[in-house]
């Protein structure tokens, strides 16, 4: 019969969970620097001095700035499409069409808060191969999401890959949208975009919505 050693503790916490609290304290003063200053920016010895942890707690979690920058964009890509999910989750009662509205407008709302996190993922990432892969892999997983919660409102007969292509194109363009409004490309704001980006999936629901869900009766 063995016996369960348990956990040794320090100031009421165990080990992992202090590990897990110096990883998180690590995140969040690279997500301040990245807001701040722009990714390049981050750096290990500014993360340490924000946190007052020495670099040994660094190399602990990390084995370079490369992979905090990735595990602090995980941290806030997860967030946000969580809360994305979220919405669809909510208002599956509704008609998809009223659901992408939702959605579209939080998401114009995350990027549009002066004190969100979630404009890291649109800003210019230009000369970071881990972070340029990371908004691909962005792209992808919302497409996932947004082609996986439209199934069953699609029309039997729809090709799934074009609706796909469609869905990847239709979330790229808003992406760029919002992009354009950030750094005063266009002279755009929210809620245009909001309103032009449902007249897009309204369009795009004629062609792989039934007409019934378009535009229900009464």
């Amino acid at each position: 019969m063995s016996l369960r050693v348990p956990a040794r503790t320090w100031g009421g916490r165990t080990t992992e969970e202090r590990r897990a609290e110096r990883r998180a304290r690590l995140i969040d003063a690279a997500l301040d620097m990245w807001i701040e200053n722009g990714w390049a920016a981050v750096t290990m010895r500014g993360v340490c001095q924000r946190t007052a942890l020495n670099d040994r707690y660094f190399y602990e979690h990390f084995a370079d700035r490369d992979q905090l920058l990735g595990a602090a964009w995980d941290a806030v890509c997860t967030d946000v499409l969580a809360e994305l999910a979220a919405i669809f989750t909510d208002h599956v009662a509704q008609p998809p069409l009223e659901i992408l509205r939702a959605a579209v407008t939080r998401a114009v709302r995350l990027q549009s808060d002066d004190n969100g996190r979630a404009r890291i993922l649109l800003a210019d990432h230009a000369g970071s191969a881990v972070l340029e892969q990371r908004r691909k892999t962005m792209l992808t997983d919302a497409t996932d999401l947004l082609v996986v919660t439209s199934r069953p409102y699609l029309r039997p007969e729809t090709d799934e890959l074009e609706f796909r292509m469609s869905t990847l194109a239709g979330i790229g363009g808003f992406i760029e949208l919002l992009t354009a409004c950030r750094t005063g490309a266009m002279d755009i704001d929210g809620t245009r975009i909001i309103e032009h980006t449902c007249r897009l999936g309204a369009l795009l629901g004629t062609q792989y919505l039934p007409p019934e869900i378009i535009s229900p009766a009464g």
